[in-house]
């Protein structure tokens, strides 16, 4: 199962859609099976847009004032028998893990969040903790191109990335390219 991630959209109102940034956005997409929002998206017409290429599951960000089916405060799934739970604020990364875990109503292997503006992918205490940045508003840059997330999974197998997607014209891309792999055993 390939999962792709984005988060802090903060599309402004000018632009109507992902694909007005360039081409990245929807080349990245098309190739996934589902499609996590980690909030702050501020228009749901950024997830009807996303849901041309596959299902998406959102989580409320502090600037979503709209009440919509595919978001929640905070959201659980089990993907191949990876729980993913995903929440927009996870908090700093130095929280004890013991404070970050009480964000979800039941263990999860893989912690989604977004908030920060700033890519993290890392494993603490056997959770893999993953926050794409933003893909139009990188480290709190001006509006260009970020990062965007793939976690791919299978039983026991786990590989995650970030990837800046693309270069905007006049405003290079800060992401940082980030990867891990988890192999558990059944």
């Amino acid at each position: 199962m390939k999962i792709g991630l984005l988060t802090d959209t903060h599309l402004p109102n000018l632009i109507r859609d992902l694909d007005e940034l360039g081409p990245e956005p929807t080349e990245f997409f098309s190739s996934v099976d589902l499609i996590l929002h980690g909030g702050d998206l501020i228009y749901t017409r950024v997830l009807d847009w996303l849901e041309q290429f596959a299902p998406v599951v959102c989580a409320n960000g502090n600037n979503d004032p709209y009440d919509d089916h595919r978001s929640e405060e905070v959201q659980i799934l089990e993907v191949e028998g990876w729980r993913i739970g995903m929440v927009h604020d996870l908090g700093s990364e130095h929280l004890p893990m013991a404070k970050i875990r009480k964000l979800f109503p039941s263990p999860v292997d893989i912690m989604v969040g977004g908030h920060t503006h700033q890519e993290v992918l890392y494993e603490r205490e056997g959770v893999v903790i993953m926050n794409t940045g933003s893909i139009t508003f990188p480290r709190h840059k001006e509006l260009r191109l970020g990062g965007v997330g793939l976690l791919e999974l299978k039983p026991g197998k786990l590989h995650a990335e970030i990837i800046p997607i693309g270069e905007t014209p006049g405003r290079p891309n800060p992401c940082e390219a980030l990867s891990l792999r988890v192999q558990r055993e059944e």
